[in-house]
């Protein structure tokens, strides 16, 4: 899938699932789990345990099914080894020159983070495709309206503070799309087993993202 098309479909599908998982067999129940709710976008953070094997078992096991990137990339050599097992796109929760033009040269879908004003025009300077937005928690989906006024030609996707019940305030400020984690895919559900309510939480996620859409469209 080329760039402009994986950046395409990733705006379609407007969730990103961030997977802090706890063990590598747990973080590949956790996505089986998000996938049977109908998330397909799937990235899986290097603060995971052996989280270059578990993007390599992904790869082999759904392919094009789903979405699959890399996240939490905070040095340069990162880029590369999160290719070679199947990363689709880059995320980093920083803006470090070194780190985002080695994203940049990758050619892959590259997400940068950022908070300030600042950083959000470097991280766009530096090559990002989409800036996030991170911690989303901090600031709010009023804080893209009004980074939108100076920069309404820069993507962005908050990560961090992003649930079901705010969904439509983060669409609505225009975002690209969103990251979700601990709302979402917690660890602990996954330690204590409870697939069953991670594919539930997936299923409201999806719902609530396609009613944001439609209320914002019509």
């Amino acid at each position: 899938m080329e760039k402009r098309e994986l950046l395409a479909r990733l705006k379609e599908i407007g969730l990103i699932a961030v997977i802090r998982g706890p063990d590598p067999s747990l973080t590949l129940k956790m996505v089986a789990a998000l996938i049977a709710g109908g998330v397909i976008g799937i990235e899986i953070t290097y603060s995971t345990p052996q989280a270059v094997q578990v993007v390599s078992q992904l790869d082999q096991l759904y392919g094009e099914e789903i979405l699959l990137g890399m996240g939490t990339l905070t040095e340069a050599c990162q880029v590369e080894e999160a290719m070679s097992v199947g990363a689709r796109y880059l995320v980093s929760p920083i803006c470090e020159p070194v780190l985002s033009r080695a994203m940049a040269a990758s050619g892959l879908p590259i997400m940068i983070g950022a908070l300030t004003p600042t950083e959000v025009y470097q991280a766009y300077r530096l090559g990002a495709d989409v800036v996030k937005i991170f911690p989303g928690s901090l600031v709010g989906p009023a804080y893209i309206k009004a980074l939108k006024g100076p920069f309404p030609h820069i993507p962005m996707m908050p990560t961090g503070g992003v649930s079901v019940a705010n969904l439509k305030e983060w669409f609505a400020a225009g975002v690209f799309g969103v990251g979700a984690g601990s709302e979402l895919c917690p660890p602990n559900l996954a330690k204590e087993g409870r697939f069953d309510e991670i594919t539930r939480r997936a299923q409201e996620f999806t719902r609530a993202v396609a009613n944001a859409r439609g209320m914002i469209k019509s």
